[in-house]
């Protein structure tokens, strides 16, 4: 599963406030798929945090990117806007 459908399957498959062992319970064994790296559960990723209750699929959604690795990044340090960190001297402004 992609991690922003997860907001979804939160809503849908508990009821909040939810406390972190029924998160585990119903939808801990479900895997995040990144778009570059290895995959992982959501109970990995709620098991690095010390919250004992979700106040809503919000609540838990946003614990879940605060805590997800690298690998759900995706290009990192990349900006469409142009230029690359460091190169000020080169900033248009419009």
């Amino acid at each position: 599963m992609r991690l922003p459908e997860t907001r979804d399957l939160f809503a849908r498959k508990l009821e909040f406030p939810a406390p972190r062992s029924e998160v585990l319970e119903t939808v801990g064994d479900t895997e995040l798929s990144p778009p570059d790296g290895e995959s992982t559960t959501i109970r990995a990723v709620v098991d690095r945090s010390d919250i004992e209750t979700f106040d809503s699929a919000d609540d838990l959604y946003d614990t879940l990117m605060m805590l997800v690795g690298a690998q759900f990044i995706g290009r990192r340090y990349y900006d469409d806007r142009g230029g690359m960190p460091g190169d000020e001297e080169n900033e248009v402004s419009f």
